[in-house]
């Protein structure tokens, strides 16, 4: 899904289609990517809006009285819908293997996306693992991990292990090239395991694997049925006390569709409507900052399926000796 708000109506941080960098890889994390390769300004009439929260647009301007409606019109039936995943995935295979290109020329906002998602990800291993988890042997999923961007620049400096799940196979053979490097230098304390080219509406993990799941920029590609197909599938491989990251853009209402990409921009409150047909509990959100004004509004969930209890832990046993990012 695109980074940047590219819809021509839409007023502020309206759509965001999937990775704030990339249109849609972070979108296709889920299964397919999209990214911002084109810039638009910003619009303040909001009179163009839809009062109906469930109302959306796409990205040729036209309305949709609810998301229904849309889904009907592209994905309702099977070939509509194999059509849908192919052409998403087609769009980021023509895109370069580099984190400029998987973020859509804005490989500029990396450290500040790296930087909010470490301080998300460290005030939830504080609060929900013993310790922050520097004790046990902490296995990662990498949902749309494309070229490995989230994976090498945060998720192996605090996992033992991280999977990777990329549906663009280019993407994944960089991953793979430079991912492992970092294994032979890390001498296997903090490594890159496997690496699945498989989209995410057909994956299902091993059961118990993962004490994270990390869905950033791809849901997007994903139907609301496959959505909810996907995280009750990948519940299974959640260790005891193990947790979901979403992170992707969103509209300010409704939802805005991408008909480049293949990718849809949903609200917080599409979101959250979501997150309870899936049986999963919104644990703690944040908003991440520091990206340019034009780019979609971006936020992270952090979603656990029953309802955690805070670790009670010394401040003093908190893992402050984790290395910087990998530049």
């Amino acid at each position: 899904m695109r980074l940047i708000n590219t819809h021509p109506y839409s007023f502020g941080p309206l759509c965001c289609t999937q990775k704030p960098y990339k249109k849609s890889h972070l979108s296709l994390q889920t299964t397919i990517y999209c990214h911002p390769t084109r810039f638009h300004k910003r619009y303040t009439a909001a009179a163009i809006q839809s009062p109906m929260e469930a109302a959306g647009t796409d990205s040729d301007g036209r309305e949709f009285r609810n998301p229904d409606e849309m889904w009907l019109e592209h994905t309702g039936d099977t070939s509509k819908k194999t059509q849908w995943y192919r052409d998403g995935v087609a769009y980021w295979e023509g895109v370069e293997a580099s984190v400029n290109g998987v973020l859509g020329g804005y490989g500029h906002v990396n450290d500040a996306d790296v930087k909010g998602s470490e301080g998300f990800l460290q005030t939830l291993l504080a609060e929900l693992f013993v310790d922050g988890g520097i004790d046990r042997h902490l296995v990662a999923l990498d949902c749309g991990s494309g070229i490995g961007r989230i994976t090498k620049n945060l998720l192996i400096r605090y996992f033992n292990e991280v999977d990777l799940l990329e549906p663009v196979s280019h993407f994944l053979d960089a991953a793979r090239e430079s991912l492992v490097q970092e294994n032979h230098m890390a001498l296997d304390k903090h490594k890159a395991t496997h690496f699945y080219c498989v989209p995410l509406q057909e994956f299902t993990p091993d059961a118990g694997r993962y004490d994270v799941i990390w869905v950033q920029w791809c849901i997007g590609h994903l139907t609301d049925d496959d959505f909810v197909s996907f995280f009750n599938r990948a519940k299974i491989g959640l260790k005891p006390g193990g947790f979901f990251v979403l992170k992707e853009n969103l509209a300010r209402s409704g939802f805005v569709l991408d008909k480049e990409d293949r990718s849809i921009t949903r609200s917080d409150s599409y979101f959250k409507g979501l997150f309870s047909r899936c049986g999963l509990h919104l644990y703690k959100s944040r908003e991440q900052k520091g990206l340019p004004k034009e780019l979609f509004a971006v936020k992270m969930y952090a979603l656990t399926t029953d309802i955690p209890k805070r670790v009670i832990k010394a401040r003093s046993k908190v893992p402050a000796n984790r290395p910087g990012i990998i530049k």
